[in-house]
């Protein structure tokens, strides 16, 4: 497709943060979107337009995928971009996690990759061609005694090396898969955080902004040739300590 006005995208976890910040990027670089979260239709910086389609559900759920797959093609024909994005962080001791807590976080970052990912690469193949980018973390390449991120790094360290496994299962049908492994961002989940004390886990010495993360994703979409990758936007963390 030679105008992005043709593209259509699918966002996880598109009604705040980073799903909302990519959400609105697409809208604005002239794709067609699909967003979902669990409510997302109550959304007050998202409303449903020709252009935007937004979809209420638990995306780790095999079903909320396959109706979320469903109304791209339905509204709009095509699926050329998924943003895995859906995630949520606990910050626990590793042996306060619950059995709930456990199941939460690995159902909303893995299922969410799994059926989501698995319901668009049939109509990708159809088109011969299509991207999908998974949100990872840095952290789970780079585990910080101060995190306490247990489940992050076990939630978030399968992404790049799946995405690679894919790249190459995909790559006769033109079908590229990528990952970004963003620090700590500035975003609503962190709003009550010492950001002084989270800035200080980067070498930059600075907390990442949304449009940071934006900026890595638009760029593997147009970079036709990248594929299996992993883009670090971490302020210099996968680098160590200066």
């Amino acid at each position: 497709m030679s105008s992005n006005e043709n593209l259509v995208a699918i966002v996880t976890g598109a009604s705040s943060g980073i799903g909302l910040g990519i959400t609105q990027a697409l809208l604005d670089h002239g794709y067609r979107v699909v967003g979902t979260s669990r409510s997302i239709t109550k959304s007050k910086d998202l409303k449903s337009s020709p252009d935007l389609v937004l979809v209420d559900g638990d995306v780790s759920k095999k079903e909320t995928a396959v109706k979320v797959a469903e109304a791209a093609v339905k509204h709009f024909g095509r699926i050329d971009l998924l943003v895995n994005n859906a995630g949520i962080f606990i910050p626990k001791p590793f042996t306060d996690y619950t059995e709930d807590d456990y199941n939460l976080v690995m159902n909303t970052n893995v299922a969410s990759f799994f059926y989501m990912t698995q319901q668009v690469v049939p109509q990708m193949k159809k088109q011969k061609s299509g991207h999908v980018v998974s949100i990872s973390a840095v952290l789970a390449e780079q585990p910080s005694a101060s995190a306490l991120a247990l489940l992050a790094i076990l939630s978030k360290s399968p992404l790049p090396a799946a995405s690679k496994a894919l790249a190459l299962e995909y790559a006769a049908s033109n079908i590229r898969f990528n990952c970004v492994s963003p620090g700590v961002i500035n975003t609503p989940m962190h709003a009550n955080d010492d950001h002084e004390a989270l800035a200080k886990f980067h070498p930059l010495a600075r907390l990442g902004e949304i449009s940071d993360i934006v900026d890595a994703v638009l760029y593997l979409q147009k970079a036709t040739f990248v594929t299996g990758e992993n883009i670090r936007v971490d302020g210099g963390v996968h680098a160590g300590r200066p």
